[in-house]
């Protein structure tokens, strides 16, 4: 029984006092002071129903209150899960994390035993989490750690947008890609890499310039403080190859490239400088196609004959109908000896005094009869051969038939 002042005292079950753990229970004594909590005025006895164990929580749910008005952060520790998400020690009460506001999603796609294992990973660490629901009669108290990382890191936007300064080139991990971009996390705040911006090429996805994970160094090219966004940029750490078209091409000369877009207007190609160049569709054959895809594809490697050069506007011309298929085969064949004589250079300078094996010796090593009309040709070789170095090679192996001047060999 409780004195509460009134004209009748107030009376806590046993039930409610066994709640309280026997070492509290046990060190109740007449005269002590309680908190107790009205339950119900009058109940079938015609008793004044008190609870103490529901009053040790009215501060607990008084401070969550507190919390959910002010907008403030609270970090506690994951307890338990159940297939919904997970519950956290909040005091003396039990919060509850839904899945779909956890920081990291559990996937649509997960199986249950694949989102159990997830949620089960959270227990023992400690979140940090905002209050979205308070409700005292439901018992219900709801918390989000999704809603808590985005004020975290738009207060570490805000910090960064202060503290960085155009034209500085900063570390980050990239955190995400899209097709429009790459996102790099710089400390706890994203900076977007626009998709021109990550080469001077051309890039179709970012995923072929930088993976989640990749710890890069970045440019900052730009900072709204009214959307509170950060630009950032990966080719500006890279030299403009655009600066250097005049003293690499020259009109007339022969380029190989590879088609990176074909349009209705002709075929963009990448040079190995790492510039692109248009074949207007009148370039690509005579008569010229209807359209551009009856001639290339993307992805088709080409020799081309650069027509006209304008590095002031970025811009290169390029034609395919001009390079004859005798010079085709002699530009390809020429490339291929350069190819090995460096792979050649290479190899004598890895094995020192060394004697590197000259593969193909003799016919019945396996010397390839060729006739001259088919150097600069690609040929698929049936059977192994020797490599360079004296390894064997795998079958199936695509090559492009050179003649040898020193050996007297193709």
């Amino acid at each position: 029984m409780v004195d509460l002042g009134l004209k009748r005292d107030g009376f806590i079950p046993r039930t409610d006092v066994e709640l309280l753990g026997k070492e509290t229970s046990s060190s109740l004594e007449p005269g002590q002071v309680v908190k107790a909590r009205v339950v119900r005025l009058e109940d079938a006895e015609g008793n004044l129903l008190l609870s103490m164990y529901q009053a040790r929580f009215e501060k607990d749910w008084t401070k969550a209150r507190d919390l959910l008005e002010s907008g403030e952060m609270w970090c506690g520790e994951v307890v338990d899960y159940n297939r919904g998400g997970l519950l956290v020690q909040f005091e003396h009460l039990h919060g509850f994390v839904p899945g779909s506001h956890l920081w990291k999603r559990l996937g649509k796609d997960a199986s249950p035993d694949q989102r159990e294992a997830r949620l089960e990973a959270y227990v023992g660490k400690e979140l940090q989490l905002k209050v979205i629901e308070v409700n005292r009669d439901r018992r219900r108290l709801v918390l989000s750690e999704r809603l808590a990382q985005q004020h975290l890191r738009e207060h570490n936007r805000e910090r960064l947008m202060n503290e960085l300064v155009e034209g500085q080139v900063v570390r980050g991990i990239v955190s995400g890609l899209r097709p429009f971009g790459a996102f790099v996390d710089l400390g706890g705040a994203d900076g977007l890499i626009h998709i021109s911006e990550l080469a001077w090429r051309r890039v179709r996805h970012p995923d072929e310039v930088v993976q989640v994970g990749d710890e890069i160094d970045v440019y900052v090219l730009g900072l709204d403080h009214e959307r509170n966004r950060i630009g950032l940029s990966l080719k500006r750490l890279q030299p403009d190859p655009w600066t250097l078209v005049d003293e690499t091409y020259t009109i007339d000369q022969l380029v190989s490239g590879t088609a990176t877009n074909v349009v209705d207007f002709g075929a963009f190609v990448a040079l190995d400088l790492g510039v692109e160049g248009l074949v207007h569709t009148d370039d690509l054959a005579d008569p010229p196609p209807s359209h551009p895809r009856e001639i290339v594809q993307h992805g088709d490697a080409l020799v081309l004959r650069i027509r006209s050069i304008d590095s002031f506007r970025e811009r290169i011309g390029l034609s395919l109908k001009q390079v004859s298929e005798q010079e085709r085969k002699e530009w390809l064949a020429q490339q291929a000896q350069d190819h090995w004589a460096q792979t050649d250079s290479i190899a004598s300078s890895a094995s020192g005094s060394q004697e590197v094996a000259t593969p193909l010796e003799s016919e019945e090593e396996g010397s390839l009869p060729v006739e001259p009309e088919q150097l600069g040709e690609d040929v698929l070789l049936e059977e192994p051969v020797s490599a360079a170095v004296g390894q064997p090679v795998d079958e199936g192996l695509w090559v492009s038939l050179i003649e040898d001047e020193h050996a007297g060999k193709v």
